[in-house]
Protein backbone atom coordinates (compact mmCIF):
# COMPACT_ATOMS: atom_id res chain seq x y z
CA UNK A 1 0.00 0.00 0.00
CA UNK A 2 2.99 2.28 -0.58
CA UNK A 3 2.24 5.86 -1.53
CA UNK A 4 1.73 5.98 -5.29
CA UNK A 5 3.46 8.54 -7.48
CA UNK A 6 0.07 10.01 -8.35
CA UNK A 7 -0.87 10.35 -4.67
CA UNK A 8 2.51 11.87 -3.84
CA UNK A 9 2.10 14.44 -6.59
CA UNK A 10 -1.38 15.31 -5.38
CA UNK A 11 -0.25 15.77 -1.76
CA UNK A 12 2.45 18.18 -2.93
CA UNK A 13 -0.31 20.45 -4.27
CA UNK A 14 -2.29 20.47 -1.02
CA UNK A 15 -0.70 23.56 0.51
CA UNK A 16 -3.75 25.83 0.60
CA UNK A 17 -7.33 25.81 1.83
CA UNK A 18 -8.25 26.52 -1.77
CA UNK A 19 -6.49 23.42 -3.17
CA UNK A 20 -8.49 20.41 -4.33
CA UNK A 21 -8.95 18.24 -1.23
CA UNK A 22 -12.15 16.69 -2.56
CA UNK A 23 -12.32 12.91 -2.16
CA UNK A 24 -8.86 12.58 -0.54
CA UNK A 25 -8.98 9.47 1.66
CA UNK A 26 -7.78 10.46 5.12
CA UNK A 27 -7.75 8.32 8.24
CA UNK A 28 -7.77 10.27 11.50
CA UNK A 29 -6.31 8.45 14.51
CA UNK A 30 -7.89 9.49 17.80
CA UNK A 31 -11.02 11.41 18.68
CA UNK A 32 -10.10 13.87 21.39
CA UNK A 33 -10.35 17.64 20.94
CA UNK A 34 -7.49 17.53 18.45
CA UNK A 35 -8.82 14.53 16.55
CA UNK A 36 -12.24 16.07 16.13
CA UNK A 37 -10.77 19.35 14.89
CA UNK A 38 -8.85 17.38 12.25
CA UNK A 39 -11.92 15.41 11.15
CA UNK A 40 -14.10 18.52 11.07
CA UNK A 41 -11.55 20.44 8.97
CA UNK A 42 -11.07 17.63 6.48
CA UNK A 43 -14.80 17.06 6.12
CA UNK A 44 -15.27 20.77 5.44
CA UNK A 45 -12.60 20.50 2.74
CA UNK A 46 -14.49 17.64 1.07
CA UNK A 47 -12.11 14.82 2.01
CA UNK A 48 -13.32 11.26 2.62
CA UNK A 49 -12.72 10.86 6.37
CA UNK A 50 -12.52 7.74 8.54
CA UNK A 51 -11.87 8.26 12.26
CA UNK A 52 -10.23 5.33 14.05
CA UNK A 53 -10.16 5.36 17.84
CA UNK A 54 -10.30 3.04 20.83
CA UNK A 55 -13.11 5.00 22.43
CA UNK A 56 -15.11 8.04 21.43
CA UNK A 57 -16.59 10.85 23.45
CA UNK A 58 -20.35 10.58 23.06
CA UNK A 59 -20.73 14.13 21.74
CA UNK A 60 -17.96 13.75 19.16
CA UNK A 61 -19.33 10.37 18.06
CA UNK A 62 -22.76 11.96 17.54
CA UNK A 63 -21.31 14.83 15.50
CA UNK A 64 -19.13 12.80 13.12
CA UNK A 65 -21.97 11.59 10.85
CA UNK A 66 -23.40 15.10 10.92
CA UNK A 67 -20.20 16.53 9.42
CA UNK A 68 -19.91 13.60 6.99
CA UNK A 69 -17.17 11.51 8.61
CA UNK A 70 -17.23 7.83 9.54
CA UNK A 71 -16.19 6.28 12.85
CA UNK A 72 -14.59 2.98 13.83
CA UNK A 73 -13.96 2.13 17.50
CA UNK A 74 -12.15 -0.84 18.97
CA UNK A 75 -8.83 -2.00 20.45
CA UNK A 76 -5.79 -0.55 18.69
CA UNK A 77 -2.69 -1.55 20.61
CA UNK A 78 -2.99 -5.34 20.70
CA UNK A 79 -1.22 -7.30 17.98
CA UNK A 80 -2.68 -10.77 17.47
CA UNK A 81 0.19 -11.84 15.24
CA UNK A 82 2.95 -9.98 17.04
CA UNK A 83 3.27 -7.59 14.10
CA UNK A 84 1.92 -4.14 13.36
CA UNK A 85 -0.24 -5.68 10.63
CA UNK A 86 -1.96 -7.85 13.20
CA UNK A 87 -3.32 -4.87 15.13
CA UNK A 88 -4.67 -2.86 12.18
CA UNK A 89 -8.47 -2.88 11.86
CA UNK A 90 -9.72 -4.36 8.59
CA UNK A 91 -11.85 -1.24 8.16
CA UNK A 92 -8.67 0.83 8.00
CA UNK A 93 -6.83 -1.40 5.53
CA UNK A 94 -9.92 -1.64 3.33
CA UNK A 95 -10.22 2.15 3.40
CA UNK A 96 -6.69 2.38 1.93
CA UNK A 97 -5.93 5.88 3.24
CA UNK A 98 -3.79 8.23 1.19
CA UNK A 99 -2.98 10.24 4.31
CA UNK A 100 -3.12 9.41 8.01
CA UNK A 101 -3.40 12.29 10.48
CA UNK A 102 -2.53 11.08 13.98
CA UNK A 103 -3.47 12.69 17.26
CA UNK A 104 -0.38 13.45 19.36
CA UNK A 105 -1.22 10.70 21.85
CA UNK A 106 -0.03 8.03 19.38
CA UNK A 107 3.70 7.37 20.08
CA UNK A 108 6.18 6.47 17.31
CA UNK A 109 6.18 2.79 18.24
CA UNK A 110 2.41 2.35 18.35
CA UNK A 111 1.39 -0.56 16.09
CA UNK A 112 -0.78 1.69 13.92
CA UNK A 113 1.99 4.25 13.42
CA UNK A 114 4.40 1.43 12.56
CA UNK A 115 1.92 0.08 10.00
CA UNK A 116 1.47 3.52 8.42
CA UNK A 117 5.21 4.08 8.07
CA UNK A 118 5.98 0.54 6.89
CA UNK A 119 3.43 0.99 4.12
CA UNK A 120 4.75 4.34 3.00
CA UNK A 121 1.51 6.19 3.72
CA UNK A 122 1.80 9.94 4.30
CA UNK A 123 1.75 10.58 8.08
CA UNK A 124 0.83 14.02 9.35
CA UNK A 125 0.01 15.62 12.66
CA UNK A 126 -2.64 18.27 13.19
CA UNK A 127 -0.03 21.05 13.05
CA UNK A 128 1.10 20.19 9.52
CA UNK A 129 -2.51 20.07 8.33
CA UNK A 130 -3.17 23.45 9.99
CA UNK A 131 -0.14 25.00 8.28
CA UNK A 132 -1.27 23.70 4.89
CA UNK A 133 -4.72 25.31 5.23
CA UNK A 134 -3.71 28.42 7.20
CA UNK A 135 -4.82 30.71 4.35
CA UNK A 136 -8.54 30.06 4.87
CA UNK A 137 -8.76 33.47 6.55
CA UNK A 138 -6.19 36.09 5.56
CA UNK A 139 -5.24 39.61 6.56
CA UNK A 140 -5.96 42.73 4.56
CA UNK A 141 -2.76 42.25 2.55
CA UNK A 142 -3.81 38.72 1.61
CA UNK A 143 -1.33 36.94 3.88
CA UNK A 144 -2.25 34.44 6.61
CA UNK A 145 -1.42 34.95 10.28
CA UNK A 146 2.19 34.68 11.35
CA UNK A 147 3.00 31.75 13.62
CA UNK A 148 5.11 31.92 16.77
CA UNK A 149 6.09 28.50 18.13
CA UNK A 150 6.70 27.74 21.80
CA UNK A 151 8.05 24.53 23.30
CA UNK A 152 10.24 23.38 26.19
CA UNK A 153 10.12 20.84 28.97
CA UNK A 154 8.50 23.40 31.27
CA UNK A 155 6.86 26.79 31.04
CA UNK A 156 5.24 26.33 27.62
CA UNK A 157 1.72 27.28 28.60
CA UNK A 158 2.73 30.26 30.70
CA UNK A 159 5.01 31.60 27.97
CA UNK A 160 2.40 31.02 25.28
CA UNK A 161 -0.22 32.92 27.27
CA UNK A 162 2.25 35.70 28.10
CA UNK A 163 3.31 36.16 24.48
CA UNK A 164 -0.28 36.23 23.21
CA UNK A 165 -1.25 38.72 25.95
CA UNK A 166 1.68 40.96 25.00
CA UNK A 167 0.78 40.84 21.30
CA UNK A 168 -2.81 41.80 22.04
CA UNK A 169 -1.63 44.66 24.28
CA UNK A 170 0.48 45.79 21.32
CA UNK A 171 -2.59 46.08 19.14
CA UNK A 172 -2.33 42.79 17.23
CA UNK A 173 -5.10 40.24 16.81
CA UNK A 174 -3.48 37.22 18.46
CA UNK A 175 -4.44 34.03 20.26
CA UNK A 176 -2.73 31.26 22.26
CA UNK A 177 -3.42 27.92 20.56
CA UNK A 178 -2.13 24.36 20.16
CA UNK A 179 -1.20 22.16 23.09
CA UNK A 180 -2.51 24.89 25.41
CA UNK A 181 -6.09 23.78 24.65
CA UNK A 182 -7.53 25.40 21.51
CA UNK A 183 -6.56 23.30 18.46
CA UNK A 184 -4.59 25.19 15.82
CA UNK A 185 -7.11 24.08 13.21
CA UNK A 186 -9.92 25.81 15.08
CA UNK A 187 -7.90 29.03 15.08
CA UNK A 188 -7.02 28.99 11.37
CA UNK A 189 -10.71 28.50 10.55
CA UNK A 190 -11.91 31.29 12.84
CA UNK A 191 -13.67 33.74 10.52
CA UNK A 192 -12.50 36.75 12.55
CA UNK A 193 -8.90 36.02 11.56
CA UNK A 194 -5.63 36.81 13.35
CA UNK A 195 -2.40 38.70 12.83
CA UNK A 196 -0.45 36.12 14.81
CA UNK A 197 -0.99 32.74 16.43
CA UNK A 198 1.16 31.75 19.41
CA UNK A 199 1.31 27.99 19.05
CA UNK A 200 2.28 25.85 22.04
CA UNK A 201 3.77 22.58 20.80
CA UNK A 202 4.41 19.42 22.77
CA UNK A 203 7.30 17.12 21.92
CA UNK A 204 4.70 14.72 20.53
CA UNK A 205 3.42 17.29 18.04
CA UNK A 206 6.97 18.26 17.12
CA UNK A 207 7.88 14.63 16.42
CA UNK A 208 5.11 14.49 13.84
CA UNK A 209 6.16 17.87 12.49
CA UNK A 210 9.64 16.47 11.96
CA UNK A 211 8.19 13.93 9.51
CA UNK A 212 6.78 16.58 7.17
CA UNK A 213 7.74 16.32 3.53
CA UNK A 214 6.01 19.33 2.03
CA UNK A 215 7.00 21.91 -0.57
CA UNK A 216 5.71 24.47 1.93
CA UNK A 217 6.95 23.33 5.37
CA UNK A 218 6.01 25.06 8.61
CA UNK A 219 8.02 28.30 8.77
CA UNK A 220 7.37 30.34 11.92
CA UNK A 221 8.03 34.04 12.35
CA UNK A 222 9.75 33.26 15.66
CA UNK A 223 10.29 30.21 17.85
CA UNK A 224 11.57 29.31 21.30
CA UNK A 225 12.61 26.20 23.19
CA UNK A 226 12.53 27.34 26.81
CA UNK A 227 14.54 24.52 28.37
CA UNK A 228 15.28 20.83 28.04
CA UNK A 229 15.23 18.07 30.66
CA UNK A 230 14.19 14.42 30.88
CA UNK A 231 10.49 14.00 30.19
CA UNK A 232 8.16 11.80 28.15
CA UNK A 233 10.93 9.22 27.71
CA UNK A 234 8.33 6.45 27.64
CA UNK A 235 6.79 8.11 24.55
CA UNK A 236 9.97 8.93 22.65
CA UNK A 237 12.07 5.96 23.71
CA UNK A 238 15.17 7.95 24.70
CA UNK A 239 16.34 11.40 25.70
CA UNK A 240 18.10 11.83 22.35
CA UNK A 241 14.83 11.24 20.51
CA UNK A 242 13.05 13.67 22.85
CA UNK A 243 15.69 16.32 22.22
CA UNK A 244 15.55 15.78 18.47
CA UNK A 245 11.79 16.29 18.49
CA UNK A 246 12.06 19.51 20.51
CA UNK A 247 14.71 20.87 18.12
CA UNK A 248 12.23 20.87 15.23
CA UNK A 249 10.63 23.97 16.76
CA UNK A 250 13.35 26.07 15.09
CA UNK A 251 13.06 24.54 11.61
CA UNK A 252 12.67 27.22 8.92
CA UNK A 253 12.34 30.09 11.41
CA UNK A 254 12.24 33.41 9.56
CA UNK A 255 13.02 36.17 12.07
CA UNK A 256 13.93 35.17 15.66
CA UNK A 257 15.23 31.93 17.19
CA UNK A 258 14.85 32.59 20.92
CA UNK A 259 16.87 30.38 23.27
CA UNK A 260 17.71 30.07 26.96
CA UNK A 261 21.30 31.11 27.66
CA UNK A 262 21.13 29.20 30.96
CA UNK A 263 20.36 25.95 29.08
CA UNK A 264 23.13 25.08 26.63
CA UNK A 265 20.97 22.45 24.92
CA UNK A 266 18.65 25.13 23.55
CA UNK A 267 21.57 27.15 22.20
CA UNK A 268 22.90 24.06 20.40
CA UNK A 269 19.46 23.54 18.85
CA UNK A 270 19.60 27.04 17.39
CA UNK A 271 23.16 26.55 16.14
CA UNK A 272 22.17 23.32 14.40
CA UNK A 273 18.83 24.53 13.02
CA UNK A 274 18.09 25.04 9.33
CA UNK A 275 16.55 28.51 9.31
CA UNK A 276 15.62 31.15 6.77
CA UNK A 277 18.51 33.45 5.89
CA UNK A 278 18.43 36.53 8.10
CA UNK A 279 16.92 34.86 11.16
CA UNK A 280 18.59 36.03 14.36
CA UNK A 281 19.54 34.11 17.50
CA UNK A 282 18.06 35.90 20.55
CA UNK A 283 19.16 34.80 24.02
CA UNK A 284 17.56 35.29 27.40
CA UNK A 285 18.44 34.50 30.99
CA UNK A 286 18.31 36.09 34.43
CA UNK A 287 21.72 37.70 34.16
CA UNK A 288 23.07 40.81 32.47
CA UNK A 289 22.24 40.59 28.75
CA UNK A 290 24.66 41.07 25.92
CA UNK A 291 23.69 42.57 22.58
CA UNK A 292 20.90 40.49 21.00
CA UNK A 293 19.78 39.28 24.46
CA UNK A 294 17.12 39.99 27.06
CA UNK A 295 17.93 39.81 30.76
CA UNK A 296 17.96 41.49 34.16
CA UNK A 297 20.22 44.36 35.24
CA UNK A 298 20.07 45.49 38.87
CA UNK A 299 16.45 44.41 39.18
CA UNK A 300 15.38 45.87 35.83
CA UNK A 301 14.12 43.55 33.08
CA UNK A 302 15.63 44.82 29.82
CA UNK A 303 15.76 44.23 26.07
CA UNK A 304 19.12 44.58 24.30
CA UNK A 305 18.02 42.72 21.18
CA UNK A 306 15.33 44.73 19.44
CA UNK A 307 16.73 48.25 19.28
CA UNK A 308 19.14 49.92 16.91
CA UNK A 309 21.75 50.93 19.47
CA UNK A 310 21.88 47.57 21.26
CA UNK A 311 25.66 47.75 21.68
CA UNK A 312 25.49 50.57 24.20
CA UNK A 313 21.90 50.77 25.45
CA UNK A 314 18.86 48.75 26.53
CA UNK A 315 15.09 49.17 26.79
CA UNK A 316 13.37 48.77 30.15
CA UNK A 317 10.41 46.37 30.06
CA UNK A 318 9.54 46.10 33.77
CA UNK A 319 11.23 45.59 37.14
CA UNK A 320 11.56 42.57 39.40
CA UNK A 321 9.89 44.55 42.20
CA UNK A 322 6.87 45.23 40.02
CA UNK A 323 6.72 41.57 39.03
CA UNK A 324 6.85 40.63 42.71
CA UNK A 325 3.84 42.85 43.40
CA UNK A 326 2.01 40.91 40.67
CA UNK A 327 3.01 37.48 42.00
CA UNK A 328 5.31 36.93 38.98
CA UNK A 329 8.80 37.12 40.50
CA UNK A 330 9.65 33.41 40.84
CA UNK A 331 12.86 32.87 38.85
CA UNK A 332 11.33 30.46 36.33
CA UNK A 333 8.39 32.81 35.76
CA UNK A 334 10.78 35.72 35.11
CA UNK A 335 12.50 33.49 32.55
CA UNK A 336 9.15 32.82 30.89
CA UNK A 337 8.46 36.56 30.81
CA UNK A 338 11.81 37.23 29.14
CA UNK A 339 11.15 34.58 26.50
CA UNK A 340 7.65 35.87 25.81
CA UNK A 341 8.91 39.45 25.63
CA UNK A 342 11.53 38.42 23.06
CA UNK A 343 8.83 36.83 20.91
CA UNK A 344 6.59 39.90 21.22
CA UNK A 345 9.43 42.33 20.54
CA UNK A 346 10.23 40.41 17.34
CA UNK A 347 6.82 41.64 16.11
CA UNK A 348 7.57 45.22 17.21
CA UNK A 349 5.39 45.25 20.32
CA UNK A 350 6.42 48.34 22.30
CA UNK A 351 8.00 48.02 25.77
CA UNK A 352 5.11 49.98 27.30
CA UNK A 353 2.61 47.47 25.88
CA UNK A 354 4.61 44.60 27.38
CA UNK A 355 4.54 46.28 30.78
CA UNK A 356 0.79 46.86 30.49
CA UNK A 357 0.26 43.21 29.52
CA UNK A 358 2.14 42.01 32.60
CA UNK A 359 0.08 44.21 34.90
CA UNK A 360 -3.07 42.41 33.82
CA UNK A 361 -1.60 38.90 33.63
CA UNK A 362 -2.40 36.09 36.04
CA UNK A 363 -0.76 32.69 36.19
CA UNK A 364 -2.80 29.61 35.42
CA UNK A 365 -4.28 27.73 38.37
CA UNK A 366 -1.93 25.10 39.82
CA UNK A 367 1.19 27.04 38.79
CA UNK A 368 2.90 28.18 42.03
CA UNK A 369 -0.57 29.19 43.22
CA UNK A 370 -0.83 30.12 46.90
CA UNK A 371 -4.07 28.49 47.99
CA UNK A 372 -4.03 29.54 51.65
CA UNK A 373 -2.09 31.23 54.45
CA UNK A 374 -3.05 30.14 57.93
CA UNK A 375 -1.26 30.13 61.28
CA UNK A 376 1.86 31.46 59.57
CA UNK A 377 2.00 28.57 57.07
CA UNK A 378 1.69 29.17 53.33
CA UNK A 379 0.22 26.38 51.21
CA UNK A 380 1.34 26.43 47.56
CA UNK A 381 -0.16 24.40 44.71
CA UNK A 382 2.27 23.77 41.85
CA UNK A 383 0.59 20.57 40.71
CA UNK A 384 1.53 21.53 37.16
CA UNK A 385 5.15 20.66 38.05
CA UNK A 386 4.80 17.23 36.44
CA UNK A 387 8.51 16.51 35.95
CA UNK A 388 11.75 17.02 37.91
CA UNK A 389 12.80 20.10 35.96
CA UNK A 390 9.58 21.92 36.83
CA UNK A 391 9.75 20.83 40.45
CA UNK A 392 13.34 22.09 40.69
CA UNK A 393 12.13 25.54 39.65
CA UNK A 394 9.43 25.43 42.33
CA UNK A 395 11.91 24.40 45.01
CA UNK A 396 14.25 27.19 43.88
CA UNK A 397 11.38 29.63 44.37
CA UNK A 398 10.54 28.24 47.84
CA UNK A 399 13.70 26.80 49.40
CA UNK A 400 13.27 24.92 52.67
CA UNK A 401 9.65 24.02 51.95
CA UNK A 402 7.80 20.98 53.16
CA UNK A 403 7.75 19.24 49.79
CA UNK A 404 4.86 17.09 48.55
CA UNK A 405 6.37 14.90 45.83
CA UNK A 406 5.56 11.79 43.80
CA UNK A 407 3.13 10.25 41.36
CA UNK A 408 3.79 8.58 38.02
CA UNK A 409 7.44 9.20 37.14
CA UNK A 410 7.11 8.29 33.43
CA UNK A 411 10.46 6.50 33.39
CA UNK A 412 12.38 9.54 34.69
CA UNK A 413 15.05 9.20 37.41
CA UNK A 414 14.34 11.64 40.24
CA UNK A 415 17.70 11.18 41.98
CA UNK A 416 19.34 14.34 40.64
CA UNK A 417 16.42 16.47 41.81
CA UNK A 418 16.46 14.91 45.28
CA UNK A 419 20.22 15.30 45.68
CA UNK A 420 20.05 18.90 44.44
CA UNK A 421 17.09 21.09 45.32
CA UNK A 422 15.37 18.32 47.30
CA UNK A 423 18.18 18.07 49.82
CA UNK A 424 17.21 21.53 51.09
CA UNK A 425 13.60 20.62 51.84
CA UNK A 426 12.44 20.75 55.46
CA UNK A 427 10.63 17.44 54.92
CA UNK A 428 9.27 15.33 52.09
CA UNK A 429 5.77 13.89 51.91
CA UNK A 430 5.74 11.20 49.23
CA UNK A 431 2.65 10.21 47.24
CA UNK A 432 1.87 8.08 44.21
CA UNK A 433 2.37 4.71 42.63
CA UNK A 434 6.13 5.28 42.20
CA UNK A 435 6.72 6.42 45.77
CA UNK A 436 9.16 3.58 46.49
CA UNK A 437 11.58 5.05 43.95
CA UNK A 438 11.20 8.50 45.52
CA UNK A 439 11.75 7.22 49.05
CA UNK A 440 14.81 5.28 47.88
CA UNK A 441 16.22 8.42 46.25
CA UNK A 442 15.95 10.30 49.55
CA UNK A 443 17.59 7.43 51.43
CA UNK A 444 20.55 7.48 49.03
CA UNK A 445 20.93 11.19 48.25
CA UNK A 446 19.29 13.22 51.02
CA UNK A 447 19.16 11.05 54.16
CA UNK A 448 18.91 14.08 56.46
CA UNK A 449 15.51 15.08 55.07
CA UNK A 450 12.61 13.56 57.06
CA UNK A 451 10.42 11.51 54.70
CA UNK A 452 6.76 10.68 55.26
CA UNK A 453 5.03 8.20 52.97
CA UNK A 454 1.34 8.57 52.13
CA UNK A 455 0.00 5.04 51.90
CA UNK A 456 -3.58 5.93 50.96
CA UNK A 457 -4.43 4.35 47.61
CA UNK A 458 -7.91 5.75 47.16
CA UNK A 459 -7.95 9.14 45.44
CA UNK A 460 -10.30 10.62 48.02
CA UNK A 461 -7.92 9.92 50.89
CA UNK A 462 -4.56 10.96 49.47
CA UNK A 463 -4.61 14.71 49.98
CA UNK A 464 -6.28 14.56 53.39
CA UNK A 465 -3.34 12.47 54.60
CA UNK A 466 -0.87 14.78 52.83
CA UNK A 467 -2.25 17.85 54.59
CA UNK A 468 -2.38 16.09 57.96
CA UNK A 469 1.27 15.08 57.69
CA UNK A 470 2.35 18.51 56.40
CA UNK A 471 0.53 20.31 59.20
CA UNK A 472 2.41 18.18 61.70
CA UNK A 473 5.78 19.27 60.29
CA UNK A 474 5.29 22.88 59.15
CA UNK A 475 5.72 25.78 61.56
CA UNK A 476 5.18 29.53 61.48
CA UNK A 477 6.93 30.95 58.40
CA UNK A 478 7.08 27.65 56.52
CA UNK A 479 5.76 26.81 53.05
CA UNK A 480 4.06 23.56 52.15
CA UNK A 481 4.73 23.05 48.44
CA UNK A 482 2.89 20.61 46.19
CA UNK A 483 5.40 20.17 43.33
CA UNK A 484 5.11 16.47 42.53
CA UNK A 485 7.78 16.12 39.79
CA UNK A 486 5.55 13.41 38.35
CA UNK A 487 2.40 12.87 36.33
CA UNK A 488 -0.93 12.60 38.11
CA UNK A 489 -2.71 9.79 36.27
CA UNK A 490 -1.83 7.09 38.79
CA UNK A 491 -4.22 8.52 41.39
CA UNK A 492 -5.93 11.57 39.88
CA UNK A 493 -7.81 12.52 36.72
CA UNK A 494 -5.27 15.23 35.86
CA UNK A 495 -2.76 17.60 37.42
CA UNK A 496 -5.66 20.04 37.83
CA UNK A 497 -7.67 17.44 39.73
CA UNK A 498 -4.64 16.78 41.95
CA UNK A 499 -4.25 20.50 42.66
CA UNK A 500 -7.94 21.02 43.36
CA UNK A 501 -7.99 18.13 45.82
CA UNK A 502 -4.90 19.51 47.56
CA UNK A 503 -6.52 22.94 47.93
CA UNK A 504 -9.78 21.41 49.15
CA UNK A 505 -7.94 19.35 51.77
CA UNK A 506 -6.09 22.46 52.95
CA UNK A 507 -9.35 24.39 53.30
CA UNK A 508 -10.91 21.48 55.16
CA UNK A 509 -7.95 21.38 57.53
CA UNK A 510 -8.03 25.06 58.38
CA UNK A 511 -11.78 25.01 58.85
CA UNK A 512 -13.24 26.71 55.79
CA UNK A 513 -14.64 25.39 52.55
CA UNK A 514 -14.47 28.79 50.89
CA UNK A 515 -11.11 29.94 49.54
CA UNK A 516 -12.23 33.51 50.10
CA UNK A 517 -12.56 33.04 53.88
CA UNK A 518 -8.85 33.04 54.55
CA UNK A 519 -5.80 34.95 53.45
CA UNK A 520 -4.67 34.11 49.92
CA UNK A 521 -2.46 35.72 47.31
CA UNK A 522 -5.54 36.35 45.21
CA UNK A 523 -6.27 39.12 47.67
CA UNK A 524 -2.72 40.46 47.86
CA UNK A 525 0.16 38.63 46.16
CA UNK A 526 2.75 40.70 47.95
CA UNK A 527 1.69 39.24 51.32
CA UNK A 528 2.86 35.73 50.40
CA UNK A 529 6.43 34.64 51.14
CA UNK A 530 8.43 35.96 48.21
CA UNK A 531 10.51 33.55 46.17
CA UNK A 532 14.24 34.07 46.01
CA UNK A 533 15.23 36.99 43.81
CA UNK A 534 15.88 36.04 40.20
CA UNK A 535 19.45 34.78 39.87
CA UNK A 536 21.46 33.98 36.72
CA UNK A 537 22.01 30.37 37.79
CA UNK A 538 18.29 29.60 38.12
CA UNK A 539 17.02 27.88 35.00
CA UNK A 540 13.39 28.64 34.16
Amino acid sequence: MALSHMTSERLSTLTSWNADWNGLRVAVLGLSVTGFSVADTLAELGADVLVVTEKADEEYARLLPVIGARLWTGPLDSADTGTAEGSVPAELTDFAPEVVVASPGFPPRHPLISWVRENGIALWGDVELAWRVRDKVVRADGSPADWILVTGTNGKTTTTRLAATMLVAGGLRAAPVGNIGTPVLDAVRDPSGFDALVVELSSHQLWYLGLQDSPDPVSPWAAVCLNLADDHLEWHGSFDEYRAAKAHVYDNTRVACVYNKADAATQRMVEDAEVIEGARAIGFDLGTPGPSDLGVVEGIVVDRAFLEDRRTSALELTTVDELASLGLAAPHIVSNILAAAALARSLDVAPAAIRDALRGFRLDPHRIEVVARHAGITWVDDSKATNPHAAASSLAAYPGAVWVVGGLLKGVDISELVSGRGAGAKAAIVIGVDRAAVVAAFERHAPAVPVFEVEADETEGVMAQVVELAAGVARDGDVVLLAPAAASFDQFASYADRGRRFAAAVRERIGTGDPGDHDTTAANPADAPRPDDARPDDRG
